[in-house]
């Protein structure tokens, strides 16, 4: 048994915070239990995915934007990578972001949603499911604010109409002797703040370890995996990290099953800087901690070092 957190943010935060806080600090991750998004519409949102990824391929591509980066609609097999892999990822994905409202100042960062014509209810309930992650993910960011020894509400104008993406994933079926243990998803960091995860119950989330050793993540049913991004580590200089993580096939009949899952990947706003938090520097080493840089800046470095820019 792992000292991965599992918390509940019903709770006070006050009295889970720095649980919280000390599962990102060793683990970079954490699980959580009454998170508020409604089982009845992560049930429809996952009957719809699975809809749409069983559409055909020739549906499924009048949807992919060459060019976007992947931000929005439909990106196909073998086109993301890990950062450093020789190999493209056994997944394909859909994206959904931030809509905002017509001549908003950061509308130059987040293009329109794209929407399947052929999945009925698609736009209502993915959109819905969108702003339900964000209320989850305040609530995170609020509680590592606490155990930052920050103001509770610190993150909120950090994140307000941030970049921040919902994606639903398939892992197909693979087949054959190779299938049980073959690595769906490269081992890789997460680039943005904080990562809520629904979906994790199917076996094969696995993280590294300080001491170099992979450990599976296996939440209850129902709850988030959230896992620290690279941002929220820069902001900290490391000291909530952001840890290497990978999907592994499982063994037995799950090895030849389908994978879904549905991460929300929560981003600053592209115009906020990430520059290390004074409370997160040694005194001892005051220059010891990266260059501030535009969450948006780092977002492009980023994607270009995974083929999706």
């Amino acid at each position: 048994m792992s000292d991965i957190a599992v918390i509940s943010i019903a709770r006070p935060l006050e009295e889970v915070a720095d649980e919280l806080g000390r599962s990102f600090e060793e683990y970079g991750f954490a699980v959580i239990r009454d998170h508020g998004i409604a089982q009845d519409l992560i049930d429809r949102a996952e009957a719809l995915s699975k809809e749409f990824f069983a559409l055909p391929d020739e549906a499924k591509k009048a949807y992919h934007l060459p060019g976007g980066g992947g931000a929005r609609g439909y990106t196909p097999f073998g086109t993301e990578k890990a950062k450093d892999a020789n190999v493209h990822d056994l997944k394909e994905f859909w994206h959904v972001g931030r809509e905002l409202p017509t001549g908003h100042v950061l509308s130059e960062y987040m293009p329109a949603n794209v929407w399947p014509d052929e999945v009925d209810g698609f736009r209502e309930i993915f959109t819905e499911l969108y702003g339900a992650f964000e209320e989850a993910g305040a609530r995170v960011l609020e509680a590592i604010a606490l155990h930052l020894g920050l103001d509770r509400d610190f993150f909120a104008p950090t994140v307000q109409d941030g970049n921040s993406v919902m994606r639903l994933l398939r892992y197909p079926p693979l087949e054959g002797a190779e299938a049980e243990g073959a690595i769906r998803a490269a081992a890789h960091g997460d680039i943005n703040t904080i990562t809520l995860l629904l979906g994790a119950e199917e076996a094969g989330l696995e993280l590294l370890t300080k001491q170099g050793e992979w450990l599976e993540v296996n939440p209850p049913e129902g709850a988030l995996v959230v896992n620290v991004g690279d941002m929220l580590d820069r902001l900290t200089n490391g000291k909530l990290r952001s840890t290497t993580h990978r999907v592994v096939n499982p063994t037995g009949d799950a090895a030849y099953r389908a994978r879904y899952s549905m991460p929300f990947f929560l981003h600053f706003r592209p115009d906020y800087v990430i520059a290390t938090l004074p409370s997160c520097i040694d005194p001892s080493q005051p220059g010891d901690h990266p260059e501030p840089i535009s969450s948006h800046d780092y977002l492009m470095k980023r994607l270009r070092e995974i083929n999706l820019a």
